[in-house]
């Protein structure tokens, strides 16, 4: 019913900047809130940053707060990460997801649809 499309990963340096865009389709994501994830090889799936339905609360993890921005335009049923002063520990493969409500938490269980995934490598 809903499928999330993430586009926007890559391999930059350290210290550079990518965005990542989540774009829905088959349903829009417009009353709901989004969030984004990430997980590295060997690691657990861990919390980026969330955005509610209107955009106008946000949060992040610890470890991007200042330096990244999740944004939306309800108009195009997309979601973005703007990530900034990217380091090698952000490599990771970043998801994104649909909350089953109109705000997004930490936790996963509280999304219902997520994206495939997009490849995040950062290098020294």
């Amino acid at each position: 019913q809903v499928q999330l499309v993430e586009s926007g990963g890559g391999l930059v340096q350290a210290g550079g900047s990518l965005r990542l865009s989540c774009a829905a389709s088959g349903r829009t994501v417009s009353s709901y809130g989004l969030g984004w994830f990430r997980q590295a090889p060997g690691k657990e799936r861990e919390f980026v940053a969330r955005i509610n339905w209107s955009g106008g609360s946000t949060g992040y993890a610890v470890s991007v707060k200042d330096r990244f921005t999740v944004s939306r335009d309800n108009a195009k049923d997309t979601v973005y990460l703007q990530m900034n002063s990217l380091k090698p520990e952000d490599t990771a493969v970043y998801y994104c997801a649909r909350s089953r409500f109109g705000y997004g938490g930490a936790g996963p269980n509280g999304y219902d649809y997520w994206g495939q995934g997009t490849q995040v490598t950062v290098s020294s």
